[in-house]
């Protein structure tokens, strides 16, 4: 936090900030949503390979991975506001591509849309700090927590949009969804301009510990282990899940709908996440997402039709909730105020390549081994995952004692 700001100052900025940018994630995290829900099936139409049909969501993680540092250094120069718009502009332009590649029936020129929806979600990505950069050691889960509720109004706005305009364009199907994508990124644009973020010099990384010296902390290296899991196993299966589903006979509407309850539920929690760590720990809030990621899977392994893949999806979005707001809170405590927007970038950089490698696995695997695979798959790095953050804790309780 800034020096010259106190701390009731400073967690009130955090406040109205965290308000906005919620409203703002309710726009920005439809644009992924959208992505998933129609990603895998319009690649299916555009390629005669299947192998090759989540390629396009996979390149919007990919656009995320390879986003999130240039992101970074624009917002250290320019401020995250005027970052903030610059992400939402790529986000008009990025659906306006998608919807051109799919009305010409050109898998590249989609995929092209689909990365360039990537680089715009890297700095929707970045929200939730931008929420803790004023707030207290004390606030600032919750903070982090306020924004990840915009995400159940995008929950709703990104499968209704799918929903409502799919059949829009017969001659084009699916391009008025990518439109109205572009049209939610617009009015992303009104919202960020009500930000009022720290001053730029405020968040320049200047100064601080090599990035090399605080990546190989322990307690870091935990924390982004606990994230690339939570967020890679969701997007693998998420990824997966839509294709499955009109693979095992049941329809577009209903894989439309399965991604809505499961977005829902990765953003419903945020009302009390924040609570739940301040109360039982990061920690063990961290290990709480990961084991429903586990019972996530076993419910996929134990049947196919509409109701195991529902309600597999919303065990997924409530693992990935405390797993992924819980290792953010934990990758908080690994840095200095002036080392933060480097070590944000960095933790963001190794969680969203993972889920990009994730993603690019998804649809192989799926035409290769099936559904099962896909879930078996999920049980070693969630073992990994949970061994580290209980011995971060282990570590914890004996440096407090």
């Amino acid at each position: 936090m800034n020096q010259h700001v106190s701390v009731a100052e400073g967690d009130a900025l955090a406040k109205r900030n965290a308000l906005v940018l919620a409203c703002a994630q309710a726009f920005g995290g439809a644009n992924p949503a959208i992505v998933v829900s129609l990603g895998g099936i319009v690649g299916s139409q555009l390629v005669t390979d299947k192998t090759f049909a989540t390629v396009p969501v996979s390149l919007m993680q990919l656009g995320i991975a390879c986003g999130v540092i240039p992101a970074a250094m624009l917002m250290r120069r320019l401020g995250r506001r005027n970052g903030y718009l610059i992400g939402a502009l790529i986000g008009v332009i990025a659906s306006s591509i998608a919807a051109a590649g799919t009305g010409s029936r050109i898998f590249w020129l989609f995929c092209l849309g689909t990365f360039m929806c990537g680089l715009y979600g890297a700095f929707v990505q970045s929200y939730r700090f931008a929420a803790a950069d004023t707030a207290s050691e004390s606030f600032k889960p919750r903070a982090i927590s306020w924004v990840m509720i915009g995400g159940l109004a995008a929950g709703v706005i990104g499968p209704q949009s799918v929903y409502w305009t799919r059949d829009l364009t017969p001659a084009a199907p699916f391009a008025a969804s990518f439109m109205a994508q572009g049209l939610l990124a617009l009015l992303a644009i009104g919202v960020v301009m009500m930000l009022r973020a720290p001053p730029v010099a405020a968040v320049r990384s200047s100064g601080g510990r090599p990035l090399s010296q605080i990546m190989r902390q322990p307690k870091f290296i935990a924390s982004v282990t606990a994230a690339l899991v939570s967020y890679g196993l969701m997007s693998f299966v998420m990824t997966a899940a839509p294709l499955a589903m009109v693979g095992c006979g049941h329809s577009i509407g209903d894989a439309a709908l399965g991604i809505q309850w499961h977005v829902l539920a990765m953003f419903g929690p945020s009302f009390f996440t924040g609570r739940l760590i301040a109360r039982f720990g990061k920690e063990k809030v961290t290990a709480a997402g990961l084991l429903l990621l586990a019972c996530a899977a076993v419910v996929g392994l134990n049947g196919l039709s509409v109701a195991h893949f529902w309600i597999a999806l919303v065990l997924l979005g409530i693992g990935w909730n405390f797993g992924f707001i819980g290792a953010t809170a934990l990758v908080t405590d690994c840095y200095r105020p002036e080392e933060r927007v480097k070590v944000q970038a960095a933790n963001d950089f190794l969680v969203f390549g993972s889920v990009a490698i994730a993603s690019f696995s998804a649809g192989g695997l799926l035409n290769t081994g099936g559904w099962e695979s896909v879930n078996w798959l999920v049980f070693p790095p969630v073992a990994v995952a949970l061994v580290l953050v209980a011995w971060q804790a282990t570590q914890k309780r004996a440096q407090l004692a």
